[in-house]
């Protein structure tokens, strides 16, 4: 159904807080890819600890893909939306009074409600509902590299605050975290007031799901029979992996023995979250251009290479190319990011378990949220400084190949079957 044009403003509007409310919900998840060696002594736990308590953040992530399509059509997704920013925020306060661990367990597995029952699938159905039938793919663009923009402008001013505290003033680093806590936790209550204060633009309607529901069971039993839908699933597993690496690149530079401080390797990373809007729109813009398989097999294959020589490189202290590496690693990883989805077109999934087949692959191929925190944390525990970081990459560039001979069976699959056509 056509939009009038006199709704766009507000339609526009709406996107642009969707944008920042996805680009705010967030950070305050993972402050460990820039404030890693800082959790740890502020929160006085370990790294496996750290592992344990993003471990449960993936787990309710994973208990909650499937579930939160169900809820999102069944209540209003501004509503959902409005309680998970304003939920997160409040767990944010908490989160900044720098509780111990069974608190702290407590804490993400809230998040991992707010921010993965409640908001993942409303977020994605309410920028539905607010593209015309013309507009999907701007809207959603637009979603994706203007959130790594708002993540990227953000984690700027907080890593400011950080660095005034604890450079400028000379207080703890603890302070610095909390100061970085209550601005994220105060975006998210504060956008989540302004959202649930506005109305529905004109002509965009609060019901807007399919009136099929179908057999849940064949559903299940005709997208087992898809080998590409599986193939997607592994690219997505393999490819958050090296999504995942880039959480431990702060503490890397910290601890490698660098001579770096938590300041400027917060200051390096907070840099790679910049690369998130270039990489996730340059690499969609590539995948149109060329070829979406083509572009993000090159872009595992780039990262695994920069992995590699983050393992091997530093051992002749070279700053410099580790600093463009974290960046390279980034950029490639943002650009695998983009294209995730782009190629569930070319698999020939029926519309009707469309939403099913996401599902489906989100809950495969997030997995790592899972167990990938764990092992992070037993290897740095078990192995301390650069020989865990070098075990932990190694693993990490392991899988990503296995997703890069993924992306070329998926290739030659769907080359075959147009060869057919």
């Amino acid at each position: 159904m056509a939009v009038p044009s006199n709704a766009n403003l507000s339609r526009y509007l709406q996107l642009a807080l969707l944008v920042l409310a996805a680009g705010a919900i967030y950070p305050m998840l993972y402050l460990r890819q820039v404030y890693q060696s800082t959790m740890l002594e502020a929160l006085a736990i370990s790294n496996s600890e750290l592992g344990y308590l993003y471990s449960i953040l993936g787990t309710a992530f994973l208990l909650s893909y499937l579930p939160s399509g169900w809820l999102a059509d069944r209540l209003p997704p501004r509503f959902l939306i409005s309680f998970s920013l304003l939920g997160t925020g409040a767990l944010g306060l908490w989160y900044a009074q720098l509780p111990g661990f069974s608190t702290l367990l407590v804490i993400f597995c809230g998040f991992g409600i707010t921010t993965g029952l409640t908001f993942w699938a409303s977020l994605i159905k309410r920028v539905n509902m607010l593209a015309g039938e013309a507009e999907q793919g701007r809207f959603f663009g637009v979603l994706d590299g203007g959130r790594g923009l708002v993540e990227a402008l953000l984690a700027t001013v907080a890593i400011a605050l950080f660095a005034y505290v604890a450079e400028t003033r000379g207080e703890r680093n603890a302070e610095g975290l909390q100061l970085v806590i209550h601005f994220y936790a105060a975006c998210c209550i504060v956008l989540g007031a302004v959202l649930m204060l506005l109305r529905d633009p004109q002509g965009v309607s609060a019901d807007n799901a399919t009136s099929g529901k179908g057999n849940l069971w064949e559903d299940l039993r005709i997208l087992a029979r898809i080998p590409e839908l599986w193939l997607v699933a592994a690219i997505v597993f393999c490819g958050y992996h090296f999504f995942w690496a880039t959480y431990s690149f702060s503490a890397y530079l910290e601890e490698g023995g660098f001579g770096l401080t938590a300041t400027m390797a917060g200051l390096i990373t907070t840099i790679k979250l910049w690369m998130r809007p270039v990489g996730g729109i340059g690499g969609g813009w590539l995948g149109d251009r060329y070829s979406k398989i083509g572009v993000l097999t090159w872009a595992m294959l780039l990262s695994a290479l920069g992995m590699i020589g983050l393992i091997l490189l530093p051992s002749l202290r070279m700053v410099g190319v580790l600093v463009f590496l974290v960046i390279f690693i980034g950029l490639m990883t943002y650009a695998i990011r983009g294209l995730y989805w782009a190629i569930l077109d070319d698999c020939r999934i029926p519309l009707r378990v469309t939403g099913l087949a996401i599902g489906i692959i989100s809950l495969v191929g997030y997995s790592p949220d899972v167990f990938l925190p764990l092992i992070n944390g037993w290897i740095i525990d078990r192995f301390p400084g650069f020989v865990g970081y070098q075990i932990y990459f190694s693993y990490v560039v392991v899988v990503g190949l296995l997703g890069v001979v993924a992306t070329l069976t998926l290739k030659k699959r769907i080359q075959k079957r147009a060869g057919q056509a």
